[in-house]
């Protein structure tokens, strides 16, 4: 290890740090040392008091952890929260979310709703997420005035979407905000083909091919229902995944969100060209969409992130109760208990997602030379009582609640529970606004 500067930035005391690698290791009467923005060293305590640094935190009943990596997500169909629930997908989106995108969405809406994801990601303990959503340019400016990680997708679809005539623009307003956020230091870009039911062949070989040159990666909904995959056959008679590898899609790059549609051929595609597979389980769930088989990828050596979806389908942005639930829901379907354990579900909300959005370099867990992105967790209340293995209470006993607090390359966002972001005030106006303008629009209730 080289040496440490005279005076660090910061240093945290947590009871139990867990760095996610190695796999399965919690260190007690450890801390971590920060300089920069970037994590130094994880040290014993005795080492660590002999430091000097500008800011020390003692969390005597904490537990330290890499920030979540929300891997798949619609920051801004926040203001959709609870608009349309109980309802089947097509006709939650051909009857209330569709109208209600067409009839509202602007920059201003994307604005506010990013605002309040970016708000409530940032007191649960996330401090990575990946967005696919109209104007993206305004969701990276939200990101950035937050301070917090994110990779923005532009939406690629071949018809009109709101902020694009048509894919060509949408491409290439994509490629400017790329060339914008490349030296930002917090956002990436990706291509978002939306699925494969609503971008042509013709779109997704242009797609594959600047997504090639740039080595960007491409993030886009695949096999979300048995429906699709099933329409996609009787139309060309190949699943949509099979129709993405002749057009040279399936690469490490590919971020194949939901799967819930997942066959023996399938599952050797995703291996033998490593594709990052998105799971978002509470979404999948409320919509009936299906259910991932993430034991079966993982025992194929296939990564699997987790992500909220948009708060419209979930309807929170809880890494936490995503982890559990897709633990539980794991363990239902494959029938073995040992199916996806704690610590494994904490990779997938961390390093898994990471790895997913390309940032696996940067961020997704606690080791010298990346970011400093980290969460801390109490665990001294009642309902977390007692603690015999502290990663399981995170799983099995933790919500957003819990976590005290938050860090963005070194920079405290949440700190004793408290959200440190400017303006909180007027953005509960402005989604009250935005929510009463949006309820006398929709028809659910008629």
């Amino acid at each position: 290890m080289s040496p440490l500067p005279d005076t660090l930035d910061l240093i945290i005391s947590a009871r139990w740090i867990v760095p996610v690698v190695p796999a399965g290791s919690v260190l007690e009467g450890h801390s971590l040392a920060v300089h920069q923005g970037r994590i130094l060293a994880i040290l014993p305590d005795a080492r660590a008091n002999e430091l000097q640094a500008l800011e020390r935190r003692v969390l005597p009943d904490h537990v330290l952890i890499p920030g979540l990596v929300n891997a798949h997500g619609h920051a801004a169909m926040s203001l959709f929260r609870g608009l349309a629930d109980d309802l089947p997908l097509m006709t939650w989106l051909n009857q209330h979310i569709w109208p209600a995108e067409g009839k509202w969405v602007s920059e201003d809406f994307v604005r506010v709703g990013t605002q309040l994801a970016v708000a409530e990601m940032l007191r649960g303990g996330t401090t990575c997420f990946a967005d696919m959503y109209f104007f993206p340019d305004i969701a990276a400016r939200v990101a950035l005035d937050a301070g917090m990680r994110a990779q923005l997708a532009f939406p690629v679809i071949d018809n009109p979407i709101p902020g694009a005539r048509d894919s060509a623009e949408a491409i290439s307003k994509g490629l400017r905000l790329h060339d914008e956020m490349k030296h930002s230091g917090l956002i990436s870009i990706a291509f978002g083909p939306h699925a494969p039911y609503t971008v042509g062949d013709e779109t997704l070989i242009r797609v594959r091919t600047l997504a090639d040159e740039l080595e960007l990666p491409v993030h886009m909904h695949i096999h979300e229902t048995a429906f699709e995959v099933e329409q996609a056959v009787q139309a060309t008679g190949m699943r949509p995944l099979e129709r993405l590898r002749r057009l040279g899609l399936l690469s490490p790059r590919l971020q194949a969100v939901h799967m819930t549609q997942v066959d023996d051929t399938d599952l050797q595609l995703l291996h033998d060209f490593a594709v990052q597979i998105v799971h978002c389980p509470e979404s999948n769930m409320k919509l009936a969409s299906g259910n991932c088989p993430v034991q079966r990828l993982l025992e194929a050596d296939i990564n699997v992130a987790l992500g909220t979806d948009g708060a419209a389908s979930n309807n929170d942005l809880d890494m936490f109760g995503e982890m559990r639930t897709a633990a539980l829901l794991a363990k239902s379907l494959s029938g073995q208990p040992t199916a996806v354990d704690a610590h494994r579900a904490l990779h997938m909300a961390t390093l898994g997602g990471a790895m997913a959005l390309g940032l696996g370099e940067q961020t997704g867990s606690l080791e010298p030379g990346k970011f400093a992105d980290l969460a801390a967790i109490n665990l001294g209340g009642l309902a977390s009582q007692p603690v015999y293995h502290p990663v399981s209470q995170l799983l099995y006993t933790c919500n957003a609640s819990q976590v005290s607090d938050v860090w963005v390359a070194g920079r405290a966002k949440v700190r004793d529970g408290r959200l440190l972001l400017p303006g909180q005030d007027q953005l509960l106006q402005s989604v009250a606004h935005w929510a009463q303008q949006i309820k006398q629009g929709d028809s659910h209730d008629a």
